[in-house]
């Protein structure tokens, strides 16, 4: 995977989709390149200054939508240097997105926001992990309007649309596979740590 960045300093290439299966044989060296490049975004000069927020979406109420709150539960555990909102003790989800947002840009000034959510996919898609620039538009699947959200995003295809019927998948989807996907997506986040010693050593 290519840099996302230009030669110039203060200018950001577009960025591809990134895409990876949670449980495929080269697992570990996807999560190695996408950490990597997710360091590259926090790191660049175009976002000195930023304050970092990972924004993990969802509800503990249903298997099919916890993905987020899982994430954001296990971030807080592994003790990341950047602000975390929305976990299992206090999700942020439908109902309470617009507030957190809110609270979020009274707060901080012009935050550097990754938003996390579960998807929708096709049925080969199920347990991948989906890394794109641009927000998040939660709720969509559902055909629910909710703010955008996040200068990038996170999201981890818990289930396929076909034929399930709407709504349905919350209920009908693997805990096994949510917990895979949660995984993957924590050890991308808490490997940037890991490589910001491994460069302060040097």
């Amino acid at each position: 995977m290519g840099s996302y960045y230009s030669f110039k300093e203060n200018e950001v290439r577009n960025l591809q989709p990134y895409k990876f299966n949670s449980r495929g044989k080269n697992r570990i060296l996807e999560i190695e390149l996408l950490t990597s490049e997710l360091r590259n975004i926090i790191k660049h000069p175009v976002n000195a200054g930023r304050d970092v927020i990972f924004l993990c979406i969802g509800s503990d109420r249903y298997i099919g939508d916890s993905l987020g709150p899982l994430v954001g539960s296990m971030l807080n555990e592994s003790n990341i240097t950047y602000l975390v909102y929305g976990t299992l003790e206090e999700p942020v989800h439908a109902f309470n997105l617009k507030e957190t947002l809110k609270k979020i840009n009274r707060r901080f000034k012009n935050p550097l926001i990754f938003s996390i959510d579960a998807s929708l996919g096709t049925r080969e898609q199920v347990g991948y992990v989906i890394f794109e620039e641009g927000p998040l538009i939660p709720g969509k699947a559902l055909k629910t309007i909710l703010p955008e959200v996040g200068d990038y995003n996170f999201k981890g295809i818990v289930n396929y649309i076909d034929p399930l019927p709407k709504g349905q998948f919350l209920n009908d989807t693997r805990l096994f596979t949510v917990m895979n996907l949660s995984k993957a997506i924590v050890e991308v986040i808490t490997r940037i740590d890991d490589m910001d010693n491994a460069a302060n050593d040097q």
